[in-house]
This record gives C-alpha cells, structure tokens and sequence, in this order.
C-alpha cells in the first residue's frame, strides 16, 4: 500500500522579505477574488520542494489563498489601485452607457471577464453598462447578479483605498451613477 506524503509547513510570518513584494498585513488584489490581506509568507515543503507562498485572506468569501511567490506575476496578484485609477475608474462610471447590440450571453460572458479582470476601470464599464435608470425597463436577474458582483468588487477596492466601510464605498458608487444623466 503506498503512502501519501503530506506536506509539511514550515511557517514563517515575515514582515519584510527581500525576495517579496507585499508585507503581512497590505491589501492587495487577486484579480478572480478582489480585495484580500496578506496575512505573511510561509514557507511549505512539498514532495521534498520548500515552497514560500503567500497567505491571502479574503475577509467577504471567508477564504484563504496560498499563493506560491513564483507565480505572482502571472497571477496578476497587485497592489491596490493608485489614487489615479480609482479616479479613471470613477470618470468612467461618470460616462455615457456603451451596451454592445450582442447576444445577452455573450455579453455576459464579457462582463464576467472584465469582473475577474480585477481592472477598476474594466469593473466600473460593468457597473456603468448595467446601470438602469428609473425610466428604463427592469433588469434581468442575471443582469442583476453582475451588476452587484461588478459593484461589491469594486467597492471593495474603493473601501480599502479610502479607508471606509464597504457599505459606504458601495453608496459613493451608486451615487455617481445615480448622478449621471
């Protein structure tokens, strides 16, 4: 009967490490999931490799990530956005709707992709295409299920940004879209 080796950890919370980009307790962004804390670096034998990893959690998915330093980049793990891009991001809530005339399932398939993007300005398009105004129709529930999923990214990024609840970040994006006519 063979025998499964299990991986062992080492763990080692670092504060700084020379060969890493984050620090125990920055937010950054993992493009599929949002806004997470890194909460240190580990480092994890496995199948004889010491492998030094990332622990990310996500508050909001009541999630831990571990993600192997290698594979950052091509992860698309980052920072938060600088004040300058959540500031395009918000100017491209502000502008007018540019809704493809495409099927509805290919549009979604678009807009998922632009959510999983991790982009602030990719997210706010989502946000400002599904936007509808009180003069307009109802939205669909899978129109619906974007737009929120758009809008709680988003604001999750905005609130860590600013340093304010997400509820309040959620708020300030629904007003500016509500302000636009």
């Amino acid at each position: 009967m063979a025998t499964k080796k299990t991986a062992q950890k080492k763990t080692v919370v670092s504060k700084k490490t020379t060969s890493s980009d984050f620090e125990a307790g920055d937010f950054v962004v993992y493009p599929a999931h949002g806004v997470g804390k890194v909460e240190g670096i580990e480092t994890q034998t496995i199948s004889g490799v010491d492998v030094t990893l990332y622990t990310i959690s996500f508050e909001q998915d009541r999630m831990r990530l571990k993600l192997p330093i290698s594979k950052i980049k091509s992860s698309g793990l980052r920072k938060l956005s600088s004040g300058d891009r959540l500031k395009e991001a918000l100017t491209t809530l502000k502008g007018r709707s540019r809704v493809k005339r495409t099927m509805w399932s290919r549009r979604a398939q678009e807009y998922e992709t632009k959510i999983n993007s991790g982009d602030p300005v990719a997210i706010a398009e989502v946000l400002r295409d599904l936007r509808r105004n009180e003069d307009q129709g109802e939205q669909s529930y899978s129109e619906r299920q974007i737009y929120q999923a758009a809008l709680e990214r988003l604001a999750r990024e905005v609130a860590a940004i600013e340093d304010i609840d997400e509820k309040a970040a959620a708020e300030k994006l629904e007003d500016v879209l509500q302000n636009v006519s």
